[in-house]
């Protein structure tokens, strides 16, 4: 008899009862084949599906997009932290990801439930000019969009990332460019997403993030952008206070709330949490 692999679906970093990124989670006592985990999440068609198996005292994890598998994913961990609270109660569990161990908390809050993952360890560097020019290109941006006190910076937390920091809102709000062009850019870079950000205080940003690798035009909320953009505004000396919270999916009607606590240790892991609500199935 065929397997039948059930689909939660679950809708991460969500603001109260609207909102949040959606995420397909696999939980079994074994992991389908890659062949098969592609394939499911190209049926489901969330920007990533997370799949789960218990393995000793962890839980072995592996995230796929619709086109392709991706190493580490902060909202696919939320909603499957709170799946897993779902099941065995409010926790700490473990993972075992391809490249990384991590730890998710999941609990139930209010009616819902509230996840938090601490990220792979942190890096930062200057993005290359080349690199700078053709992203604001690809975007319809120029040097002047850019907000100085945040230079153009390729970050890291578990996934690689381009972060872009604008002077103004309405220039993130108008973000535009043709998924292909993103995707040849984001496959050469091996980049997870861009992470298209405006700081309007120290601690509350607005952000936007393509996730043309994945086939995926925009993702309304992105644990993994957060995280490296806390990492990286450490490694620069931002005034963030130890946390910053994102606002992320407005432009797109999907409004999703972040947050992120940023130890003072470089290279440390970052903190991401947020709400999650259960979708129907």
């Amino acid at each position: 008899m065929q397997h039948r692999w059930t689909v939660e679906r679950l809708a991460a970093f969500a603001d109260g009862e609207v909102g949040g990124n959606p995420a397909g989670v696999v939980i079994d006592d074994h992991l389908p084949d890659a062949a098969t985990m592609q394939a499911i999440a190209a049926e489901v068609g969330y920007s990533e599906t997370v799949f789960a198996t218990p393995e000793d005292d962890e839980w072995r994890v592996r995230y796929f997009a619709p086109e392709i598998e991706v190493p580490f994913c902060g909202h696919a961990i939320i909603a499957l932290g709170a799946a897993l609270a779902r099941r065995h109660g409010d926790g700490s569990f473990r993972l075992r990801l391809n490249n990384a161990r991590i730890v998710v908390e999941g609990r139930q809050s209010e009616g819902g439930y509230v996840a938090a993952l601490q990220s792979p360890r942190t890096h930062s560097r200057p993005a290359e000019a080349k690199l700078v020019e053709a992203s604001l290109v690809l975007f319809g941006y120029n040097q002047q969009d850019l907000d100085p006190r945040i230079p153009p910076t390729v970050a890291e937390a578990g996934a690689r990332h381009l972060i872009l920091a604008l002077k103004e809102r309405g220039r993130l709000a108008v973000m535009r460019y043709e998924l292909a062009q993103g995707r040849a850019l984001m496959l050469a870079e091996g980049f997870a997403t861009f992470s298209l950000v405006h700081a309007e205080r120290p601690n509350l940003f607005h952000a936007r993030n393509p996730f043309a690798a994945g086939g995926v035009y925009e993702d309304p909320a992105t644990g993994a952008a957060a995280a490296a953009l806390a990492g990286a505004l450490r490694d620069i000396g931002w005034p963030h206070g130890g946390s910053i919270e994102i606002l992320q999916g407005q432009d797109m009607g999907v409004p999703s709330h972040l947050h992120a606590d940023i130890s003072p240790e470089p290279a440390a892991s970052i903190r991401v949490s947020g709400k999650v609500r259960i979708m129907p199935s």
